[in-house]
């Protein structure tokens, strides 16, 4: 079987779960990109020596993560992340009256410096490693609601400059996917509550000392790649935090 080193998963795993970590590693270097059809079955089968059935399984893994989409007919394809699936996935701030809708953003601050503390303890980087921090104002329904501080490794986002996030004409998920190849596929959250301080107050245009809800998040592209840390603060007298909705079953 020609997998991939970087497939490598815990002894005695199940051989459609290797399968899928070839894949996952096909997709990270790039050998099928977002919107291409990947190989028929039959070759793929061939090319990691196993059973069709094998291989299906792994495929029904990366669909029912996302990461593949089967189209009746034609064949699976690497899936597109369109702005509204994409966005309304990892943004789960809403009005407290159920209103879904897109922030507009203010670019406050951007620089590039050495990674730090828990920046580079998340994104596992080595010392002296640079990442690009950057701070948005995000309002919505003119409502200022949060703030993001968001740090970026370099060597992910080669040349990111100020321009690309004043000038982007879409989501920040959809500029890593578009301008720097980088696929946010899952992340990881956690929340807690905070006091408002004296430089986040004058920006979300509150007390300082006001109780905030505080969510710390890693993004993941392939292979739990960590690709983004973001610590974002956020306003909740009007709104709140969406947590998984259902979607029906049992």
């Amino acid at each position: 079987m020609n997998f991939p080193s970087s497939s490598a998963v815990p002894l005695g795993s199940p051989l459609y779960e290797q399968i899928k970590q070839a894949m996952l590693s096909a997709l990270a270097h790039g050998e099928w990109k977002q919107g291409e059809a990947i190989p028929p079955e039959k070759v793929l089968a061939e090319r990691f020596g196993v059973s069709i059935g094998t291989l299906r399984k792994a495929i029904d893994e990366l669909a029912a993560e996302n990461i593949l989409v089967r189209h009746q007919g034609r064949g699976t394809y690497v899936a597109v992340h369109t702005r509204n699936s994409h966005f309304f996935k990892f943004f789960r701030i809403v009005r407290q009256d159920g209103k879904k809708s897109y922030p507009t953003t203010e670019l406050l601050r951007f620089r590039r410096v050495r990674a730090a503390g828990l920046a580079r303890e998340k994104l596992a980087l080595d010392a002296g490693s640079y990442v690009f921090e950057f701070s948005n104002v995000l309002s919505l329904n003119g409502d200022v609601v949060m703030v993001d501080e968001v740090s970026l490794p370099e060597r992910l986002f080669p040349g990111m400059t100020e321009r690309h996030l004043r000038e982007r004409p879409s989501t920040l998920y959809s500029l890593y996917q578009d301008m720097f190849g980088v696929n946010v596929i899952a992340t990881d959250e956690r929340l807690r509550t905070c006091l408002a301080s004296e430089t986040h107050a004058p920006w979300l245009g509150v007390q300082e000392g006001q109780a905030l809800l505080q969510i710390r998040r890693v993004a993941y592209s392939y292979h739990r790649l960590p690709v983004e840390w973001r610590v974002s603060h956020v306003n909740t007298e009007a709104y709140e935090y969406l947590g998984q909705e259902y979607t029906g079953g049992t």
